[in-house]
């Protein structure tokens, strides 16, 4: 045995600080989640342009994903890893630059996102600027934690590392490969790959981030936190080996089941169908690891609320792993794909597990970094009991939303013919659940202002200079015999004892290789036949690059978040194909950077609206929706009749796309006198028929121009231009028994 002992402390400053960001982030994400659910029912409340609901609802989405859980990841690995290593962080340098870093990171996305400064892809809207800062500050958080994990104390890593480590790497590899673009601006850039495969890697990235930055680092603050407030251990430690290697190496291939009956090549988003239904069994194994870690506690639950908070969260995590891997499944997911069903799933995961889970940490936490009491157990009690009904208002009502949605999408009458066939008629069904929503998201910030209140005042009674410990442990003992003892038995013995495992935890940078590994393998074989092999992605002749002025116009359709509402996906299902036109090909998006297929229907599809109404229509919906459509729940958007085409930028725009291999010609030489000639032409149609003059050089008809393309390609086609389409044909054989279906 060593007798020498290396005396330390702890970093726990660092901890305080970003608890204190969790909750004030956490506040603000959710106020605006709160705001976008009233502007849903009330559309008087979008003030354009920076006050929209296509402009503050990645807002929302950002600040719960990435300022409260990503803080509260922080907060939580900072305190466990430096207890579970018995030893301070490498450097409290790269530490502050990991929080400060990172709170700039969130009010750069606060300014930005609301300018329309956006990406356009679901959880990675941030653009580039921002985008490197992001790996800058993951790479120092990165090199802390490994070079950390190399100064322990402990000869092996405990299970809460296990997940650190992998959620780590992998949205390190997540966040760049599915962020690579060509900028054409200091805020403006274009993904470098194109339609199918750009929906590809986002929905690779866009799974996995929620697999990867609210799951896997999420389970290990439940491996830590949870026994620690039962004063229980954990009760399995092979079951924790399963959960985590399964979960490790199956979360990855996941991601294409976002993207069933699209232009996506039928085996990708099958392969994700399956291996996204045998997430369900290691994903239920950790959750039953959690819950029986309170055996022989449970009569601590009714007394503690720390403990409340953590069942629940466990319970939440359950039923959404059971639910994702249901919604997979290709059926279940023809009926709830872009309606609120998933809306619901989503919330139930991000309030249920990450927010529960957060909350019973953050209690847990606040005496032993404050260093007193606790201020009130009482508003404990009443932060979890108003955050819990206001869970069960919001999924119950958007659980019944989204059902609503996909039964009368899909709703046929006695002669075949669509039974809603207006859009706005589900729209004006969904109201009521719309505003009991609204009720159950109140209810939970309120008990989350109740909460921040209690941290306040527990903070507030903290001494005047923190009591800094002085810890006491013995140094790595570079050699462990139990560790190198030779096996015995037969291989399944050797296998099944998880002595294989227990070498493996004493030697962090083969165990991090090992989870790189799995990750990597996985994606590579959804990957290369996506990329590699052509005629997975067949192209269409009669499919053209966007003119310079439609392409200014779907900057600005992407700038105002239109994407948020409106798909540009049809699904060769027989009433989306009977309410929007012919389905979509792999073709028709191989100029599209980055792909607009969207993932919600609040509003209609838009994949074959060229054509169907004149110029002036256009115009006039934009300006006020509801003169046009009376129940419209659409944001207005009248400055862009006022507001004038950057001419420069499209020179710009046109140059971007075409390092990325968009066939432009001319237009690389004379984008700006290409688009002000066809905006002539656009205002010309639009006063001839009765509208405003001198809209040559507004905003308005870029976006007209961009609207009136979609879906005109596909009328050009002739047979036998390229390989068959990915998906095979509607069947119109027989009329759905099940009622849905609206435009």
């Amino acid at each position: 045995m060593n007798a020498r002992l290396d005396s330390f402390s702890y970093d726990d400053d660092i901890v305080r600080k970003f608890l204190w960001a969790t909750m004030i982030w956490g506040l603000v994400g959710m106020l605006f989640g709160l705001i976008v659910a009233l502007q849903l029912t009330m559309p008087e409340l979008n003030f354009a342009p920076y006050w929209t609901f296509g402009r503050l609802r990645p807002l929302h989405t950002n600040a719960v994903i990435f300022a409260f859980a990503g803080n509260a990841f922080f907060c939580g690995a900072y305190y466990s890893t430096q207890r579970l290593l018995k030893t301070r962080m490498w450097s409290d340098g790269l530490s502050k630059v990991h929080f400060w870093g990172w709170q700039a990171i969130i009010v750069a996305a606060a300014i930005t996102l609301p300018l329309g400064f956006t990406q356009s892809k679901e959880y990675a809207e941030l653009e580039w600027p921002i985008d490197i800062a992001i790996a800058v500050v993951w790479v120092a958080f990165a090199v802390n934690y490994f070079v950390t994990l190399t100064k322990r104390r402990e000869r092996h890593i405990y299970v809460a590392i296990w997940f650190y480590i992998a959620s780590i790497i992998t949205v390190a590899l997540l966040h760049i490969f599915n962020n690579l673009s060509v900028p054409a601006g200091a805020f403006k850039s274009y993904s470098i790959y194109a339609g199918v495969q750009d929906a590809f890697m986002q929905w690779w990235y866009g799974h996995n981030a929620v697999a990867f930055f609210l799951t896997t680092p999420f389970l290990g603050l439940m491996y830590y936190f949870m026994p620690k407030a039962a004063d229980r251990p954990v009760f399995s430690y092979k079951l924790s080996i399963l959960h985590f290697w399964s979960l490790v190496f199956l979360y990855i291939w996941a991601g294409p089941h976002h993207l069933h009956y699209t232009a996506l090549p039928d085996w990708a988003s099958t392969l994700g169908m399956l291996f996204s239904v045998m997430l369900w069994m290691p994903s239920w194994g950790g959750m039953v690891n959690g819950l029986l870690t309170l055996r022989g506690a449970w009569h601590k639950v009714t007394e503690d609320p720390i403990l409340k908070f953590f069942v629940v969260a466990v319970t939440a995590y359950g039923m959404s792993t059971f639910e994702g891997p249901m919604l997979s499944i290709k059926s279940v997911n023809a009926l709830a794909h872009y309606t609120d069903w998933i809306i619901a799933h989503v919330h139930t995961g991000a309030l249920g597990w990450n927010g529960f889970l957060t909350f019973g940490m953050v209690y847990w936490l606040a005496p032993r970094l404050f260093q007193t009491e606790m201020f009130s157990k009482k508003l404990m009690e009443w932060h979890f009991w108003l955050a819990t009904f206001g869970i069960l208002l919001y999924v119950v009502a958007i659980y019944s939303a989204g059902a609503t949605q996909g039964l009368m999408w899909r709703a046929f009458d006695e002669t075949g013919r669509l039974q809603y066939p207006d859009f706005v008629e589900t729209v004006m069904r969904l109201m009521p659940m719309y505003w009991v929503r609204v009720i159950g998201g109140t209810l939970y910030i309120t008990g989350m202002l109740i909460g921040i209140y209690n941290l306040y005042k527990t903070w507030a009674t903290r001494p005047a200079t923190y009591e800094v410990p002085v810890v006491q442990a013995a140094p790595l003992n570079p050699v462990y015999a139990a560790d190198h003892a030779p096996a015995t038995g037969g291989f399944w013995t050797r296998f099944t004892d998880m002595g294989w495992h227990r070498r493996w935890e004493g030697m962090p940078l083969f165990f991090s290789v090992m989870t790189a590994v799995a990750v990597i393998v996985a994606s590579l074989f959804e990957i290369i036949p996506t990329f590699l092999i052509k005629s997975n992605v067949p192209t269409l002749a009669s499919v053209k690059p966007y003119t310079p002025l439609e392409l200014a116009g779907r900057n600005i359709y992407q700038r105002e978040g239109c994407f948020n509402c409106h798909s540009q996906m049809i699904r060769p299902l027989m009433y989306e194909t009977e309410r929007y036109g012919d389905y979509s090909k792999p073709g028709e998006s191989v100029y599209e950077h980055p792909f607009l297929w969207g993932s919600r229907r609040i509003g209609p599809d838009l994949a074959r609206l060229g054509g169907k109404y004149p110029d002036l229509w256009h115009v006039r919906h934009m300006y006020r929706p509801r003169e046009v459509v009376q129940q419209s729940i659409m944001p207005a958007y009248p400055h862009l009749q006022t507001k004038v085409i950057d001419f420069v930028a499209i020179q710009k725009s046109v140059d971007a796309m075409a390092m990325i291999g968009v066939p432009y010609g001319d237009a690389v030489n004379k984008a700006p006198e290409m688009a002000r000639a066809q905006a002539a032409q656009v205002a010309a149609s639009v006063e001839a028929a009765g509208g405003p003059a001198g809209l040559a050089d507004k905003e308005i008809v870029a976006l007209t121009a961009y609207l009136q393309r979609l879906g005109r390609d596909l009328k050009n086609a002739t047979a036998g231009t390229g390989a068959q389409p990915a998906t095979a044909p509607p069947a119109k054989a027989a009329v759905p028994a099940a009622p849905g279906g609206s435009h």
